[in-house]
């Protein structure tokens, strides 16, 4: 008798969407699972440790200037609160992969890399300036200053132009909107590098052209 097939799966072989879904964005669920794993050291962890690897990881001033590598590198792996995993993991799936997969692993690390640092080394730079100037305390040179925020801000300005028009435009007011009225009713350096992060993704549009998403995602083999 002759082999049944799948009319989705070639050769006989079993579709595995989700597999071929995580397959198409490496970087993304790599990501993913390390903020899964360091959060998960958080929440099994003391007071007193879960107090020293949240500031040992931190790209606060303090760090930054004992070693700014390993300060800027560490902080885009852990997240404060462990309770929002879930929540960041939906975000990666809507934001990140989407872009990861459109864009190539390596474009899309070039965005969120260059987000994550240009956006901390500004913000807390203005932090700096506001410690010198007697505007803030002193001990805001010492404040936990982690997470993937600034990464994210970025591949949800770049994604814009995975959109089509008229479409573009409306998710594009909503991402500006989003990330700029806080940062004009709070007035926190956190805001800013969220808007920062933003604007850097818009400003990559050159690594958007002459892009094809689908040749190197196995879910749109057939």
């Amino acid at each position: 008798m002759p082999r049944e097939t799948s009319p989705h799966a070639p050769g006989g072989e079993p579709s595995r969407p989700i597999r071929s879904w995580v397959r198409s964005s490496p970087g993304t669920h790599v990501w993913l699972a390390v903020i899964a794993i360091t959060s998960l050291f958080i929440a099994l962890s003391p007071d007193g440790l879960e107090h020293y690897l949240l500031h040992r990881n931190s790209s606060n001033l303090h760090e930054l200037s004992r070693h700014p590598v390993q300060a800027l590198l560490g902080s885009a792996f852990w997240i404060e609160n462990p309770e929002s995993l879930l929540l960041y993991a939906v975000l990666f799936e809507v934001f990140h992969a989407p872009v990861e997969r459109w864009l190539g692993t390596a474009k899309w690390l070039v965005v969120v890399a260059t987000a994550h640092v240009a956006a901390t080394l500004i913000s807390q730079k203005v932090v700096l300036e506001a410690i010198q100037d007697h505007d803030v305390p002193r001990s805001m040179a010492h404040v936990v200053d982690i997470g993937v925020s600034y990464g994210l801000a970025a591949s949800v300005g770049i994604l814009t132009y995975r959109l089509p028009r008229p479409w573009r435009w409306f998710y594009l007011a909503g991402a500006v909107a989003f990330f700029a009225v806080p940062l004009v009713s709070h007035h926190t350096y956190t805001d800013l590098g969220h808007a920062i992060s933003l604007v850097i993704g818009l400003a990559f549009w050159p690594l958007t052209r002459h892009t094809a998403p689908q040749a190197a995602d196995p879910a749109y083999r057939g």
